[in-house]
């Protein structure tokens, strides 16, 4: 179908595009998903410009009721197009509303909205009124008039992008979320150190005793990129393995780890089965670190060594009042609609896990005396289980926080729930970042993997990566093979 480029009367259609000295910049035309991700999309595009078409707007106002986490990004966006229109007439918007720079106070790039129609510049497949053949024929219609400019149209649909491609016009995705390139970059945790290296260097390093605990200080080129409470332990051999404290001028400040393996220590019955567990449950027992994160395959324990630690840390030792247990409620399949009852009972569903690992540690515990009973008392008194939706405006006072299936979480519900933490409050969080259900999440723009990158550099927390599942020799033969 030809393209059809004629002007129509009264400014409808295209027009002649006069260069100017911006053209060397390109020009950003914005789907709305990028603005329901991340409300201020607008300020991270440096000096660039950024282009709204009027649908966007239209589906921003059909979309600004609710409680919803998009439902709140979407009126954030509309607080921030006010304070930058605020004042601007007909002819400044013509030439484009300076951006700024929330950070410096600078000026970014331009904002320009939709002023005029333009004619209709799609094959007949996509025409119509649905909003993203909209948004594609603005961004073709810029692309055809604008030639000396570098038009690139920004969404978080992936097909709106293979639609745009197919027409000839740029399309990316957003990336500003994007945390690390390959989520196998991402920071394990736990390091292995070949046995002869181990020996050579912790064995002849400077130790000392403090507060009843044992230190040793460690040198060399690497230790100083070592982060706070990183695990280290030697490759083939049966040594618990030692965690990095501090950095301080260069060296590395370790502490031995406790032995939570069968033949040590157990934490309400339970034993680490892997190398990987033991450091989860120094990192989950230690009072000095306030944010745990792990991350592994379904059947490696995550749960379980939560849970374990928390109870031993509430009902044991007393350190907090009582569990808070909350996760993304997402569904795998076809959402089974409307749930009755309180707000916990409406959770229960959701709370398998919880369920599944209780019963495991009751009878641990217990030698299998307490049953079903016990559990549900526990739950009832010492364990709350709660909605993420009314976390808003919340603060946890000497709690022990576990939030499940984190990994469904974007960055900004990260942060609205890690802010709910209040003094004396523990926060674990527990994921699988190659299992996400949420739309426009990825493996590197998921908010777990957010967290576990900005916090590994601070000495109150820590992460392990769990490798190995120990739920059953079938759950691993499914893990690897399905």
């Amino acid at each position: 179908m030809p393209r059809r480029q004629a002007p129509a009367p009264n400014g409808v259609g295209t027009r002649a595009h006069v260069p100017d000295e911006r053209d060397a910049m390109r020009l950003f035309v914005l789907d709305t998903s990028v603005l329901m991700h991340d409300p201020t999309a607008l300020f991270r595009f440096q000096e660039h410009d950024v282009y709204l078409p009027m649908v966007v707007l239209e589906e921003l106002d059909a979309a600004k009721k609710g409680t919803s986490e998009t439902a709140r990004n979407v009126r954030e966006v509309s607080r921030l197009l006010d304070e930058v229109l605020q004042d601007a007439d007909e002819a400044a918007i013509g030439r484009g509303i300076p951006l700024p720079d929330p950070r410096h106070g600078a000026e970014f790039g331009r904002l320009y909205l939709q002023t005029r129609t333009f004619s209709d510049l799609l094959p007949e497949p996509l025409s119509g009124s649905r909003p993203d053949n909209g948004i594609l024929n603005v961004a073709r219609a810029l692309h055809g008039e604008r030639r000396g400019r570098s038009v690139v149209l920004v969404s978080k649909d992936i097909n709106l992008r293979i639609k745009a491609c197919a027409l000839g016009i740029r399309a990316e995705d957003y990336r500003d979320d994007v945390v690390i390139d390959d989520v196998s970059l991402l920071c394990p945790g736990v390091y292995r150190i070949p046995a002869s290296d181990w020996a050579a260097r912790f064995g002849a390093g400077e130790s000392w005793r403090a507060d009843g605990r044992t230190f040793h200080g460690v040198g060399g080129a690497d230790a100083a990129e070592w982060f706070p409470n990183q695990c280290l332990y030697p490759d083939g051999t049966a040594a618990v393995g030692m965690l990095v404290r501090r950095i301080e001028d260069g060296r590395a400040v370790l502490e031995p780890a406790r032995d939570y393996r069968d033949g040590g220590e157990s934490v309400w019955g339970v034993h680490a089965r892997n190398v990987e567990q033991n450091f989860a449950l120094n990192l989950l027992l230690d009072p000095d670190i306030d944010f745990v994160t792990l991350i592994g395959t379904a059947g490696t324990g995550k749960t379980l060594l939560a849970l374990a630690a928390g109870l031993a840390q509430t009902l044991d030792q007393r350190h907090y009042r009582e569990i808070v247990m909350t996760r993304v409620t997402v569904p795998v399949a076809d959402d089974i609609g409307f749930l009755p009852g309180t707000e916990e009972e409406k959770m229960a569903p959701w709370m398998g896990a919880l369920m599944d690992n209780l019963e495991v540690l009751t009878e641990v515990e217990t030698g299998g005396g307490w049953g079903r009973a016990t559990a549900d008392d526990l739950i009832r008194n010492r364990i709350k289980v709660r909605s993420l939706n009314f976390m808003r405006g919340r603060t946890f006072l000497n709690r022990y926080v576990i939030l499940d299936e984190a990994q469904n979480l974007t960055r900004h519900q990260m942060k609205t729930l890690v802010t709910r933490a209040g003094p004396g409050t523990k926060m674990v969080c527990l994921g699988n970042v190659r299992q996400i259900d949420t739309p426009w999440l990825s493996e590197t723009t998921s908010g777990l993997t957010h967290v576990v990158d900005r916090f590994k550099q601070w000495r109150h927390s820590g992460h392990v990566t769990l490798v190995r599942g120990e739920r059953s020799r079938l759950a691993d033969f499914a893990t690897e093979s399905l």
